[in-house]
């Protein structure tokens, strides 16, 4: 009889890419189903057997007691989820979203199997860290990682959607210098106005090409600042096929999303990380860190940019210095042999294993 999996995600990309990841590695062998809530249906199409559980966020103290309640419905709700559709495993991608589904897989005896994208250990997967089966992750140093749990972690490699590996063998058809900016469908002053100023004076010295994703308030804006620069660009908000963007780019500029650096990595792309300063538990900078610690990549730190040292060091970059294929190198042997049947396979063994 085939397995039911449920794996329960929602929120950010960063939450979501790991679950639909996750899904296409397991659709062959297993029934699989998705929990989100409505911010995560945004990355979802229709091809995905969805079940919408829209668990509220508790960072409100005084909605708390609202909050609390609306969570025990949703709990009650997957409850019953979880019992009619004889789910047998739930995967979780963390973050608050799967609170209600992970308390009722312990009351039904489910196993729990929690996926840890960031190099420190979430707060949603710390807490039902003893609940769970397998903590799935990428590092054995994960921080914030509590003493005496040794047995339930397992690594695999970055979850890494198929069409990436596919883009792997990508040759350019140009010799134009590309540098994608990854601002994220939300913007960010850094990446929308302070990098300009580098970007422009670099343009009056070497033909080069811009691919920008940034908010939708913002296209108009950028497009017509590149425009008027005489910098060839495209700018964009979002794109299902980022992975045909990606492949074009020579250099990118980017926060340090795991999901996000983990592709670039398998792309080979030297990356110039900038941390979101408030990221929770300041996960960004640790993901980058990761990278950098095995010579793959530049950290810049948002709060002490300087435009000037900026500019000098993308020369630098368009100009591939040593130091730039170094990066590139790196990146190239960090991901030998890593396939995506390699990692399928370990999955697979991960989930079945008693």
């Amino acid at each position: 009889m085939t397995q039911k999996i449920l794996i329960s995600t929602g929120g950010s990309g960063g939450h979501v890419i790991p679950a639909i990841t996750f899904y296409n590695h397991l659709k062959h062998t297993h029934e699989i189903f998705i929990s989100t809530d409505i911010r995560g249906l945004a990355y979802l199409d229709k091809n995905y057997k969805v079940f919408v559980i829209n668990t509220p966020k508790l960072n409100n103290y005084f909605l708390l007691p609202f909050s609390f309640l609306k969570i025990l419905f949703l709990t009650i709700k997957s409850f019953f989820l979880l019992k009619k559709n004889n789910i047998s495993i739930l995967i979780s991608t963390g973050g608050y979203m799967s609170l209600p589904l992970c308390l009722a897989a312990k009351i039904l005896g489910i196993n729990i199997f929690l996926i840890e994208p960031n190099m420190v250990l979430g707060r949603a997967n710390k807490f039902f860290l003893n609940l769970s089966k397998k903590l799935i992750c990428y590092s054995k140093n994960l921080i914030n990682l509590p003493s005496g749990i040794n047995n339930k972690l397992t690594t695999i490699k970055p979850l890494i959607r198929k069409e990436y590996y596919e883009a792997v063998e990508y040759q350019k058809k140009d010799n134009l210098f590309t540098i994608i900016i990854i601002g994220g469908s939300q913007g960010a002053k850094i990446f929308d106005e302070l990098l300009n100023k580098s970007i422009v004076s670099i343009a009056k010295k070497v033909s080069i090409k811009i691919i920008h994703q940034t908010s939708e308030k913002n296209i108009n804006f950028l497009k017509n600042f590149y425009s008027q620069n005489n910098i060839e660009n495209r700018v964009f908000s979002f794109d299902h096929n980022l992975n045909e963007v990606l492949k074009q780019g020579d250099l990118c500029i980017t926060r340090a999303g795991a999901s996000s650096l983990a592709e670039l990595s398998l792309l080979a792309i030297p990356f110039i990380a900038i941390p979101l300063p408030s990221s929770k538990d300041n996960h960004q900078y640790e993901n980058a860190k990761y990278y950098k610690e095995q010579d793959c990549c530049w950290i810049i730190d948002q709060k002490n940019f300087d435009d000037q040292k900026f500019e000098k060091f993308l020369m630098e970059m368009i100009n591939k210095s040593q130091d730039y294929m170094t990066k590139k190198n790196n990146l190239q042997k960090l991901n030998y042999q890593n396939t995506w049947n390699n990692v399928n396979q370990k999955i697979l063994k991960i989930i079945n294993e008693n």
